[in-house]
């Protein structure tokens, strides 16, 4: 499995800004892919996630009614669109996927967002 994490940049606090995460590799049917993000200074932390199937999502609370996460099968690509964004949204945010049912074993690079206030 590959995954391209792009779309980061500097954007003022409010603004929105689009993730893109192209997959390859293999059919996605059975996995879930999943967005995270890690902080200067802090640990990597979860965003939120799609089932590549049926298409279900779950959110961080800290994100939950700002950031929506969708994919187009046949671009075999996730995204993730940040309304509202806010200085402490401001960290590397990297894709990642794995088999339903266990742990996210492979990731994309990251993309860097920076939010100024």
């Amino acid at each position: 499995v590959q995954l391209q994490a792009s779309g980061g940049g500097l954007v003022q606090a409010g603004d929105s800004l689009r993730l893109s995460c192209a997959a390859s590799g293999r059919t996605f049917s059975s996995y879930d892919m999943g967005w995270f993000r890690q902080a200067p200074g802090k640990e990597r932390e979860f965003v939120g996630s799609i089932n590549w199937s049926v298409g279900s999502t779950f959110y961080a609370d800290s994100v939950k009614g700002r950031f929506t996460i969708s994919r187009d099968n046949d671009k075999n690509t996730m995204y993730l669109q940040m309304n509202n964004l806010k200085p402490e949204d401001t960290a590397v945010y990297y894709c990642a996927a794995r088999r339903i049912g266990t742990r996210y074993d492979f990731w994309g690079q990251g993309t860097l967002v920076t939010v100024s206030s």
